[in-house]
């Protein structure tokens, strides 16, 4: 019978990479070692630290942390390379005696992993081409309306400043005449999903706090506290490198953007602060989104009951796994 992989996913700021230490602790009491597999878009990039709330010298040192600063801030790391990477390593993990642990808010990546993309066409030049050159007349912006009036459902998970995504669900929608969001629908089936995975061997433990107000708050005193550790600075130093911009999917991560133009004088000081806040806040309602579409067991991290019956629940899909 295949060993059931263990999902901790929610939005951004919600505990998911401390309750994956809490349960890779337990674990090793218990004799067991767990790995963590990190599914979050903006940990793979090397110098990106304060502003991803990536896990510390110290943690990743007691337990393995895998696709953490795999990339450089100039490089680019797709769904389809983590569906890929996310296969390999729970491979390896399992048959060195371990246990993997995915822990991250990406649902992109964690749909690809689980599904695959298989009817999705490759990126074709030409098409890019022309899409770049209406972009130049009608910003990306406008390019999001014309997105939207062909496919509303993911045009809704984008922000109208991401170039990369709305060029891309653009062309498959040229390519194929089929909204993106539909053959995502669709990609489940005998050659839509990698063969040795189902959703019924992955468990989904979702961290959904139930009173918004309360995580909007949480957001912002978070993204005050990485100011306050020095998060200008770290941006600061990608900014100057020279080889950088914002269309790179590293700089739109949410509060790189908005430092960056604060950098560049596009806005002021407060005004960066309040579009930071927004950006997140619009982050964590896209995430939220994606996870109401899924079979997963939700609970709120914010209720120390329901956060005691996420744990109980995880370690005993982590138990059976090394039964």
């Amino acid at each position: 019978m295949q060993a059931k992989v263990l999902s901790i996913v929610g939005p951004t700021g919600v505990g998911k990479s401390h309750l994956a230490l809490d349960l890779a602790r337990q674990c090793r009491l218990q004799g067991q070692n767990i790995e963590i597999i990190s599914m979050d878009s903006a940990l793979v990039y090397r110098g990106m630290d304060i502003g991803t709330a990536k896990p510390t010298t110290a943690e990743q040192a007691e337990v393995i942390h895998h696709l953490i600063d795999i990339r450089d801030p100039s490089e680019s790391y797709s769904a389809a390379h983590f569906a890929n990477d996310a296969k390999q390593l729970i491979e390896k993990i399992q048959t060195r005696g371990n246990i993997p642990l995915i822990v991250g808010g990406t649902m992109l990546y964690w749909r690809a992993w689980v599904y695959g993309f298989s009817k999705l066409p490759p990126a074709d030049p030409e098409t890019r081409k022309r899409i770049d050159a209406e972009a130049l007349l009608l910003g990306w912006p406008g390019m999001h309306t014309k997105l939207a009036q062909i496919d509303p459902i993911t045009a809704y998970r984008l922000q109208p400043n991401d170039s990369q995504r709305i060029q891309r669900a653009l062309e498959v929608y040229a390519l194929t005449g089929q909204p993106l969001s539909q053959l995502f629908e669709e990609s489940p089936s005998a050659t839509g999903r990698d063969s040795e995975l189902s959703e019924h061997a992955v468990e989904v433990i979702s961290l959904e706090p139930s009173n918004r107000v309360s995580l909007h708050a949480r957001l912002e005193n978070r993204f005050d506290q990485m100011l306050e550790n020095n998060f200008m600075d770290e941006v600061r130093n990608l900014f100057e490198r020279g080889d950088l911009h914002t269309n790179l999917p590293a700089i739109r991560s949410v509060g790189y953007r908005q430092v960056w133009e604060y950098l560049e004088g596009k806005v002021d000081y407060p005004t960066m602060k309040q579009k930071a806040y927004a950006a997140t806040r619009q982050l964590s309602k896209r995430q939220v989104t994606w996870l109401r579409a899924m079979q997963r067991h939700a609970f709120d991290p914010f209720s120390p009951a329901e956060l005691h019956a996420a744990k109980t629940m995880a370690m005993g899909i982590l138990n059976a796994s090394f039964k």
